[in-house]
């Protein structure tokens, strides 16, 4: 399985991730934060959460917000974990756990709002987890992704360049496959959107409904 190859090769990159890739994660993640617009009052499902870094975010602002990050790779949830050991008092409910997209373990209709930001593209049955996505959210819950965009010239350099040298990629969408999977898959797409902020990294995020 690919998901074995993935945990395998974010593991061993844990420890300098958010180093390597400080621009990029900072710039991907305000951006969704800023137009996800995520209420205090709201319980969030991070899928994909990583080292942290959108819980960071979100927890700046406010520093109750109930927030569960999920990942597949012990060691980033380890580097997550340890940004707020130390100040766990000042963030009563930020939660990891290791789960797959795909079995997400939560009871349904857990969660207000659900988020993946640059993720999607490494789901190895993407189908299953837009279903388990649909049932561990409220019935007036949103759900937003923000991955890569395959529209763009150099998403599909990369996108071939991976899936020849890098066993843990599985595939890039152009918009029009993203949200036809996700129709496909009963969500209701309520906003879209494209933007890039470089030469190279052109990324498209879609808000969704039930």
């Amino acid at each position: 399985m690919k998901e074995n190859i993935v945990r395998q090769e974010y593991d061993n990159i844990a420890n300098i991730y958010d180093l390597r890739w400080n621009s990029y994660i900072n710039k991907t993640l305000t951006y969704l934060k800023n137009w996800a617009n995520i209420s205090p009052q709201d319980t969030v499902l991070d899928v994909g959460c990583g080292t942290g870094e959108f819980e960071s975010l979100i927890l700046r602002d406010n520093p109750k917000q109930h927030i569960t990050g999920v990942d597949i790779s012990e060691q980033m949830l380890l580097v997550a974990k340890n940004k707020f050991i130390a100040n766990s008092n000042l963030y009563p409910n930020i939660y990891f756990q290791i789960a797959r997209a795909s079995s997400l373990p939560f009871a349904n209709h857990s969660f207000d709002i659900i988020v993946s930001a640059s993720a999607f593209h490494f789901f190895d049955d993407p189908v299953a987890a837009l279903a388990e996505m649909k049932r561990v959210l409220k019935p007036d819950g949103k759900v937003f992704i923000l991955d890569w965009c395959k529209d763009y010239f150099f998403c599909r350099l990369i996108d071939l360049y991976l899936k020849s040298f890098n066993s843990a990629h599985k595939r890039c969408y152009t918009q029009a496959e993203f949200h036809k999977l996700l129709t496909s898959a009963n969500f209701n797409i309520q906003r879209a959107a494209k933007f890039n902020f470089d030469v190279i990294w052109r990324m498209m995020v879609v808000e969704m409904k039930l």
